[in-house]
């Protein structure tokens, strides 16, 4: 069938990858484009990152946030890790590390939507049979030829059946999230609404507890049986923020995640340092570390 000259005649069209390729629902929030290998082990993935977006841009539209670039190596992982080396669909993948640099001026929002490249090199993948049951990758992330960011990721994946055995028959019906608690100030961590806080405020003042808020449609895009990843680093980024002082924002996570963040439990965040240096959160629940992150922090 012949093409509609407008369509013919037109630059190269692009769109998202299918969302199942990087576990998200939301076709919005899907955020590459595409993919190619480039060597033994080496493989580039395309993004676009909107102009706006209701977490991961400023509340003036002037500024990426760094979280943004951890969400887009997490999609490039899990989108290469399916497509490369045939892992399939149900199988479910489990953060242990992840380790992100950014650089504060390659993070502006411009006049178009940023077309990142991500470049990513696998440098340890366990099999188990045939599949990769293990993997380690390092990512640089390129907008115009300019680094933004440097990145080492190190994940596991599992079949269905076994996490389902792992789980020991939790599933997101069969587990419910404690109640919300009312958040912090949204100002005090840099958000622009309410329901975007994720700390809510204990009787000591570098300790919070995590609002584990299942309707939240980016951190629950879609029903989980644990709290994502993604939101114990947004809990990171809050409590840095309130510690840091000076004005100072956070631009890098060096995350360890030791265990499952269970919905039905209360999870408590702690933060040292801050004042110009470091901030080290943890992660609790009960008498076990969820998870730790070092976050990094820089004037903008």
């Amino acid at each position: 069938m012949t093409r509609p000259r407008q369509l013919a005649d037109a630059p190269s069209l692009t769109a998202t990858v299918p969302r199942q390729l990087v576990h998200r629902a939301a076709v919005a929030e899907t955020l590459l484009t595409g993919w190619r290998r480039t060597g033994t082990d080496r493989f580039s993935v395309s993004a676009q990152w909107p102009r706006a977006h209701g977490l991961h841009v400023s509340s003036d539209w002037s500024a990426y946030d760094p979280l943004l670039v951890v969400e887009t190596i997490r999609q490039s992982g899990t989108l290469i890790t399916h497509t490369e080396y045939d892992v399939p669909l149900d199988h479910q993948f489990v953060l242990q590390e992840f380790q992100v640099d950014t650089v504060a001026e390659r993070l502006d929002v411009g006049p178009l939507p940023a077309e990142p490249e991500v470049e990513l090199v696998f440098t340890d993948v366990q099999y188990r049979g045939r599949r990769p049951a293990a993997a380690r990758y390092t990512a640089r992330v390129l907008r115009d030829g300019e680094r933004v960011a440097t990145a080492d990721v190190a994940f596991t994946c599992v079949s269905g059946p076994v996490y389902r055995r792992l789980r020991g028959g939790r599933t997101p019906d069969t587990v419910t999230a404690v109640p919300v608690p009312p958040g912090l100030s949204a100002a005090d961590v840099d958000r622009a609404l309410p329901s975007d806080v994720v700390l809510a405020a204990t009787e000591l003042p570098a300790r919070w507890q995590l609002r584990v808020n299942t309707a939240h449609p980016v951190f629950f895009d879609h029903p989980l049986d644990h709290v994502p990843g993604m939101l114990l680093l947004e809990a990171a980024r809050q409590a840095a923020r309130l510690r840091a002082g000076g004005g100072r924002v956070p631009m890098a996570y060096h995350a360890h995640f030791h265990r499952y963040a269970e919905l039905d439990e209360p999870i408590w965040i702690e933060a040292k340092g801050g004042h110009g240096t470091d901030v080290q959160v943890r992660g609790a629940q009960g008498e076990s570390t969820v998870f730790e992150c070092l976050v990094g922090t820089a004037r903008p």
